[in-house]
């Protein structure tokens, strides 16, 4: 009988020390009580519901998302609103630039029913709609789509959000974050109360201490695709006293690797899939 225990403790000893050193191996020891990562809704919660809409921003906080992530571009009367692509084609039945339509024809154009009948009402959101229904009661990542063909967008972001009472808000968080860095150095001139970001894509796998460095000068968080996510790199990052929410995640394995390798949270079109780590 004690020879039979001894054999079972060797075993489970065996297989803890190997499930240990295979995540030491592999970068992704967990750390206890880190808390779950912050869940911000790619688009709102865009798996459930079209992207860039109430209805998806509204399933994002019904999902207890920490944040809605918002894509901003203008109309051709110089409006912001609230759509991905530079191009109406994919998620309304309209075709075209975005800078093409003034905003009174691009709200009568159908955001919805390209994901479900049941959403055909569904409109391209302006930005102060967006506001006026969620600053204050979800933080907000404001991504500025595209500024290069919007002259002037980042003035037009920033006297909404001041409109709105955004700025020096404590109830909410808003980030303000674009591929564009140069958009968000001057965004950060208008708004330096504002915590901004900077996305980076696959290119930028091989990013230098310097870059970051750089980065630091301007930006509060670097948000990279999740790709390029290696423990090393969200150490570097918080070295500088940056902080990373990667995108897109579509996976829960995903998520689970990602929690494990230390960023603070995750763009995700799945907000669920950030409950995890407690």
């Amino acid at each position: 009988m004690k020879r039979k225990i001894t054999v079972f403790l060797l075993v489970a000893t065996f297989l803890l020390v190997s499930t240990m050193l295979f995540s030491f191996v592999e970068g992704t020891m967990p750390e206890e009580g880190r808390g779950e990562l912050i869940s911000i809704s790619h688009r709102g919660a865009s798996a459930y519901a079209p992207e860039n809409t109430l209805a998806a921003f509204r399933k994002g906080v019904e999902m207890h998302s920490d944040f809605i992530e918002i894509d901003v571009q203008l109309s051709k009367d110089g409006v912001p609103v609230i759509i991905h692509d530079d191009t109406l084609d994919r998620t309304t039945d309209g075709e075209g630039s975005v800078s093409a339509y003034t905003l009174k024809e691009l709200k009568c154009l159908d955001a919805g029913s390209w994901f479900g009948e049941e959403y055909s009402n569904e409109r391209i959101p302006t930005l102060d709609e967006v506001l006026e229904e969620f600053g204050g009661k979800i933080s907000i990542l404001v991504e500025l789509k595209s500024p290069e063909l919007y002259p002037g967008v980042e003035e037009k972001v920033a006297s909404a959000l001041k409109d709105h009472h955004l700025v020096n808000s404590t109830k909410n968080d808003i980030i303000i974050q674009s591929f564009n860095h140069a958009s968000i150095q001057k965004s950060k001139e208008l708004l330096p109360e504002i915590p901004h970001g900077v996305l980076v894509g696959n290119n930028w796998a091989n990013i230098s201490d310097r870059q970051l460095e750089e980065f630091a000068t301007y930006a509060d968080y670097i948000n990279p695709n999740f790709n390029i996510v290696t423990k090393e790199l969200v150490e570097r990052v918080h070295n500088v006293g940056m902080k990373m929410y990667p995108y897109t995640i579509k996976k829960q394995s995903e998520a689970d690797k990602l929690y494990r390798l230390g960023v603070d949270g995750i763009i995700t079109d799945y907000p669920e899939y950030a409950d995890i780590g407690e």
